[in-house]
């Protein structure tokens, strides 16, 4: 998409908007399915470590790792 979108020269923040605007509804809807699809997969994968979700599991190690530095 990034390609796709610098083919051209772009002036203005407004020109970006819009050639953004007409590349994204020139995606084909499979394109954009699978996409979503594997982001899924990864949101999936990240959230849930051993049945807790990630953010509390990094807070947990970042508790735990400046106790053990004092």
């Amino acid at each position: 998409m990034q390609q796709r979108v610098h083919e051209c020269r772009i002036n203005s923040v407004d020109e970006l908007k819009l050639r953004l605007i007409d590349v994204w509804n020139s995606l084909q809807q499979n394109v954009i399915d699978a996409a979503i699809n594997e982001w899924r997969k990864q949101l999936r994968a990240c959230v849930h470590v051993d049945g807790q979700h990630f953010e509390h599991l990094l807070r947990a190690r970042v508790t735990n790792k400046s106790y053990m530095d004092k």
